[in-house]
């Protein structure tokens, strides 16, 4: 039987990087935090369009990158939502150490960037994402897949794709899996360029699972 690996996984250091990067003291302790922001900061900003969030930690400052497609709706007025998310996150999500607790000096300098990301169509997690947004309205899926990898395969730079479906589609009793593909994707490939994300789809009769491959080509280092 064959062995799924995540494309990301399987490029690290080649042609992705990791979402979390720095010097970490207290590893599973800082994980863990890495962790519970992302889950706050995905949950808060759903509707925004989040299609990852990075953290850097250097010299004891934290360093949140989030790349959205609508940064003015995460930045607000004079820069207020920033300021806003910062706060909570830094009450409810970041708890500080010993050191921090006994000096007040040397506490964590938390700073928050926002990207924009100019297409969403080529960015597989914002693709999942709007999938899941037109299966949850009760469109057919079969038209959502179309109309997905139509937007999709519509740019230059865009050398293949496949958009996956599995769960109790159309609502139906049984479960099955249903794919849309166009072009390359040479996933075995340690080089190529493959964006890769998935999405679920909360609907009345289950949960629909999305999975979305985008192919850009190959990077040479």
């Amino acid at each position: 039987m064959s062995h799924k690996v995540h494309p990301k996984a399987y490029r690290l250091r080649r042609v992705a990087d990791w979402d979390s990067r720095g010097f970490y003291r207290k590893p599973s302790e800082l994980l863990e935090e890495d962790f519970k922001i992302r889950q706050y900061i995905t949950k808060k900003l759903a509707k925004v369009g989040i299609e990852k969030v990075e953290i850097e930690r250097f010299s004891g400052k934290v360093n949140i990158i989030i790349s959205s497609a609508r940064p003015g709706l995460i930045i607000g007025r004079g820069g207020e939502g920033v300021e806003q998310l910062k706060k909570e996150i830094e009450i409810k999500v970041i708890k500080p150490d010993e050191k921090e607790k006994k000096d007040k000096k040397n506490k964590r300098e938390l700073r928050i960037e926002i990207r924009e990301i100019k297409d969403p169509w080529t960015s597989a997690s914002l693709s999942a994402q709007w999938a899941a947004q037109q299966i949850e309205k009760r469109v057919a899926f079969r038209r959502v897949l179309k109309q997905a990898l139509g937007k999709i395969m519509a740019h230059k730079e865009i050398k293949g794709a496949r958009i996956e479906v599995s769960g109790r589609l159309n609502g139906v009793e049984i479960a099955r899996r249903e794919w849309l593909g166009e072009g390359q994707l040479p996933r075995q490939t340690i080089r190529a360029d493959i964006d890769y994300a998935k999405a679920e789809a909360y609907c009345s009769y289950g949960v629909i699972g999305i999975k979305v491959w985008i192919y850009k080509g190959e990077k040479f280092e």
